[in-house]
């Protein structure tokens, strides 16, 4: 009769990757919190969408340069009788304070995009901090109001970012539809990306400046509202609480 011994660490790393697999497949309770489990660190998440029934989606304008387009996508907006979320740089809101009240008077929800538009990976936890306190003090001087969503500048973030934005009981919010409008693409090409990758739940981005959005965002309004979506911001769209993150940044509502 032969005998197979299993050392006690073999058990140990298969229970440790058995559980961080559960993780990955349920998300992360309540926040996009990691977690460590025998030294296994789950990466944090920020919202890339949502999971809902409803015809629901959102659109967003990050605003780092230039606004010469800005009072044209909110008289767009209100044409099409829909709302947006614009993540705001802390240097373009001190250069375009006129426009931030625009944003604000149109009842336009406003979300945070740093002060200096950094790479936040590269930065100390400090360092991060100050870059989001700075600029949600210098909108909370225009607007009157705390700013609860904050986007990483070109989309970069790692455990520390988050973590920090979850510390100033913020949301870190991402997208799962580009539309690469930055890259000078026409009004029709902007248009068929955000229509082909849109779905319930979607978080949309698109930049206050960029080359052809007035044109597009006509064209995305009028698309949308013919599928029977309904164009909301993405603080109306994100679950605020008991939700979990699957493991590609979608948000779910909790069922207990």
């Amino acid at each position: 009769m032969s005998f197979c011994v299993i050392k006690s660490s073999t058990i140990k790393i298969a229970l440790v990757m058995i559980l961080i697999a559960a993780l990955l497949a349920i998300g992360i309770n309540g926040t996009a919190s990691a977690q460590v489990f025998f030294g296994y660190s789950v990466k944090k998440l920020p919202v890339y969408s949502v999971a809902t029934d409803e015809k629901t989606v959102a659109i967003s304008f990050d605003a780092s340069w230039g606004a010469d387009k800005t009072q044209k996508i909110i008289d767009t907006l209100k044409e099409y009788n829909s709302t947006a979320t614009f993540f705001l740089v802390g240097f373009w809101v001190d250069k375009y304070p006129e426009m931030v009240n625009a944003i604000k008077d149109a009842g336009l929800e406003i979300g945070c995009h740093s002060n200096t538009h950094p790479d936040l990976t590269t930065l100390s936890r400090q360092q991060i901090y100050q870059e989001i306190t700075l600029a949600n003090d210098l909108i909370k001087n225009i607007t009157n109001n705390d700013v609860k969503l904050f986007r990483c500048p070109f989309g970069a973030y790692n455990n520390s970012v988050i973590e920090t934005i979850e510390e100033l009981k913020m949301i870190p919010v991402q997208w799962d539809v580009d539309s690469l409008d930055w890259k000078g693409l026409s009004a029709g090409d902007i248009t068929s990306r955000i229509l082909n990758g849109v779905k319930n739940g979607s978080i949309i981005l698109c930049h206050n400046n960029s080359d052809n959005i007035i044109p597009a965002l006509t064209m995305i309004l009028e698309r949308l509202q013919m599928r029977g979506y309904k164009i909301v911001s993405v603080g109306e769209l994100i679950y605020k609480n008991n939700y979990t993150i699957d493991r590609n940044g979608v948000q779910h509502l909790s069922e207990n």
